[in-house]
């Protein structure tokens, strides 16, 4: 079988919370003829877009889960995972793009860079996914193009230059001009679905030029044939300028910038042209995967489909016929009925059923090969499990999973709401890796933790309607964390005597800040004065004590312990017994080494009219905020700062009322800040009443 990769694209579409990732997502699948009526994300018919295929989605408006499709575009095959622009569901941007191999950016005319527009493109720039630009909404009042490619140079640092320029804006948006071929594109019929091509009108001839010359000059930088083309002057062949494009956008030095509009159906088909010129195929990236049999050695997985299969579970999905798990296959073949190994816990799993996605619907298949992105059924495993020949011992490297900041408790109304609540929280913790679920066992209630309220607000409507668990909900907790301001020495000595053999270990050190990381363990023993065995058992006692910190109960971060001193007995010695001196060491060393809290602080941006601006900065500045800076933009102002998120629960109602509904926040975590003083003692003096009451 013959896998042909450079016709092969897998490409995700990111941006802010309503650019219109989903709109656009809907325009390329009727103009590749996967579906044949275009249907509104906010449709009056009642039907929704495609890809928001859950409830909720449709009747919120937003993207809750990414969606996976495919397509095919002239001679190429597109598979699209269309992700969530909500920061509270940045972990579906975050695992689409670990296996995608190119990017749409898409920005608002209006809006410009937004400040997920930044979180979403600095993800990109973390997978190294080379992105191309689509400046929507162009015939929305205010649309600018041309500021919005300055901003992507200026905030995000990208090397950004626009290959289109409009035929008129806003109400008259009619096309665009193609600044490689000096064409006017206009898009005639009911849907746009008509290209007509015809020369540049005369008003707009001189600005073409213009823009070209700039284009071709940047561009030139990554093509010598192209600097020799210009330096002689004449006509250049569009085959070199296209090249040139191509080799800076994979090289991450070259942002191209399209421009149009979803919703009235311009500009969809050239950026489709565009993802199929400029985008990479699978043989154009490097991925890596490690050699768990070699330490964990790095080595690029080779796109060949007569190579061992090596293929990453991205995603899970418990849908209507169980498991549902996403797979990309980055070498080999994997058909059906094959016999395939989980390289994490080395079970082996049978294929029985292979699908390709589209959006909620699937379409069976007999195999798939290099570059593919399939759906298994039936396959128990994790999100971010490696599945590989037999005889492999390959993992591919692990995405970036972000801590969750915001918890609180659920407590089932009656029995039967338990078991549905225990069945929702195993799917959900299963499904996404920054919702997480624990017993807190002071209290015996059920907590669960994720990235924001919208976050767990949407899985606890889900808990309700899809498992039909009735649950109380208890007010939103923010997840402080406890640390320590100065290094302490501790000597500690656990010793048990209760007839027959007793517990004898003595362990001794020092703790001290770690300014990166949560915790590390140092073993600077010398002499056997602790023997090896129980190295590790110190390790473990450690960690332990990381669990809950003394202050207010939050989890120990930012800590290393060191241990370069200690005794052992002969008979009383054992594994307990050394963990638990270092358990009692750690407590010794933890108050000696001023202990602090730090709470969750998010990077909050308020966009609205600028006659709100100075009630805006005041209710920032009332949650304990800090301004960072205001940025005006027509009658629009965005106030950024940086706000506790223990200030944070509600605000959306206060912003509501104080600016009469006409401003709208976005927030996302920035880092840990020690508490002020008199928040830090109300948070002792609180978790000591609770520990008194229980």
């Amino acid at each position: 079988m013959s896998y042909d990769l450079s016709k092969v694209r897998n490409i995700g579409i990111s941006a802010h919370i309503d650019s219109g990732k989903t709109t656009l997502t809907e325009r390329i699948l009727f103009y590749t003829d996967k579906i044949h009526a275009i249907h509104e994300v906010r449709g009056k018919d009642g039907v929704g877009a495609k890809m928001d295929s859950m409830e909720l989605e449709k009747e919120r408006g937003i993207t809750i889960q990414s969606a996976a499709t495919y397509c095919s575009w002239k001679d190429i095959d597109i598979n699209i995972i269309d992700t969530p622009g909500h920061v509270d569901f940045t972990i579906e941007v975050e695992r689409a793009l670990r296996v995608l191999d190119g990017a749409v950016l898409i920005l608002c005319s209006v809006g410009g860079v937004q400040s997920q527009s930044i979180t979403v493109n600095r993800q990109m720039t973390r997978y190294k996914v080379p992105r191309i630009a689509f400046i929507n909404k162009c015939d929305r009042t205010g649309a600018n193009p041309g500021r919005v490619t300055s901003q992507l140079r200026e905030k995000l640092e990208l090397n950004a230059h626009m290959m289109q320029i409009p035929i008129g804006l806003e109400s008259e948006l009619e096309g665009v001009v193609d600044l490689v071929t000096m064409k006017a594109i206009y898009f005639d019929g009911d849907n746009g679905e008509i290209i007509r091509e015809e020369s540049i009108p005369d008003v707009l001839l001189d600005e073409a030029q213009s823009k070209r010359e700039e284009l071709l000059e940047e561009i030139s930088m990554f093509s010598e044939e192209l600097m020799e083309a210009l330096l002689e002057g004449g006509d250049i062949d569009t085959t070199v300028i296209y090249d040139a494009v191509r080799k800076g956008t994979l090289d991450l030095e070259f942002t191209p910038v399209f421009i149009g509009s979803a919703y009235k159906n311009k500009g969809i088909q050239t950026l489709l042209d565009a993802v199929e010129a400029y985008l990479p195929c699978p043989t154009d990236v490097v991925n890596n995967a490690l050699d768990l049999a070699k330490d964990e050695e790095e080595f690029p997985v080779t796109n060949d489909a007569d190579d061992k299969l090596i293929m990453l579970a991205f995603k899970l999905e418990d849908g209507r016929y169980g498991q549902l798990t996403y797979v990309r296959t980055y070498q080999g073949v994997l058909t059906k009925g094959d016999t395939v190994y989980n390289s994490r816990t080395g079970k082996k799993v049978k294929i029985g059923r292979l699908v390709r996605m589209h959006s909620d619907e699937m379409e069976e298949i007999e195999s798939c090969g290099p570059g593919d992105i399939v759906a298994l059924f039936g396959v128990d495993c994790a999100s971010g499990d490696t599945f590989t020949a037999e005889g492999m011992t390959v993992s591919m490297s692990s995405m970036h999973i972000p801590e969750p900041v915001i918890s609180l408790a659920v407590i089932p109304v009656d029995n039967k709401a338990q078991t549905n609540m225990s069945k929702a929280l195993n799917r959900f913790t299963k499904e996404d890796p920054t919702f997480r679920t624990f017993v807190d066992h002071e209290t015996g209630e059920t907590i669960i933790s994720g990235m924001g309220e919208l976050h767990l607000d949407v899985y606890i409507e889900r808990m309700k309607r899809e498992y039909k668990a009735a649950v109380e909900v208890g007010a939103p907790q923010v997840a402080y964390r406890e640390t320590i301001a100065n290094r302490a020495d501790f000597d500690y000595t656990h010793k048990k005597q209760t007839g027959g053999s007793g517990q004898y270990g003595r362990v001794a050190g020092y703790i001290e800040p770690l300014e990166e990381g949560e915790y590390e363990f140092v073993d600077e023993i010398v002499g056997g004065v602790i023997p090896r065995e129980f190295i590790s058992s110190c390790d473990k006692g450690f960690k332990k004590s990381l669990e809950k910190g003394s202050l207010c109960g939050a989890a120990i971060t930012g800590v290393r312990c060191v241990i370069n001193d200690g005794a052992a007995h002969s008979v009383d010695s054992s594994d307990v017994a050394f963990q638990l001196a270092a358990a009692g060491a750690f407590r010794e060393g933890y108050m000696k080494a001023k202990p602090i809290i730090m709470e969750p602080i998010m990077k909050v941006a308020v966009e609205g009219p600028s006659e709100f601006q100075g009630a805006v900065m005041g209710s920032l500045n009332q949650r304990r905020g800090m301004i960072i800076g205001t940025v005006e933009e027509g009658n629009y102002t965005v106030v950024e700062a940086e706000v506790p998120l223990s200030e944070m629960f509600g605000y959306s109602t206060s912003l509501r009322s104080l600016t009469q509904g006409k401003a709208e926040f976005t927030m996302e975590f920035a880092t840990f800040k020690q508490v002020p003083k008199s928040v830090s003692e109300e948070l002792i003096k609180k978790y000591q009443e609770e520990k008194n009451k229980d």
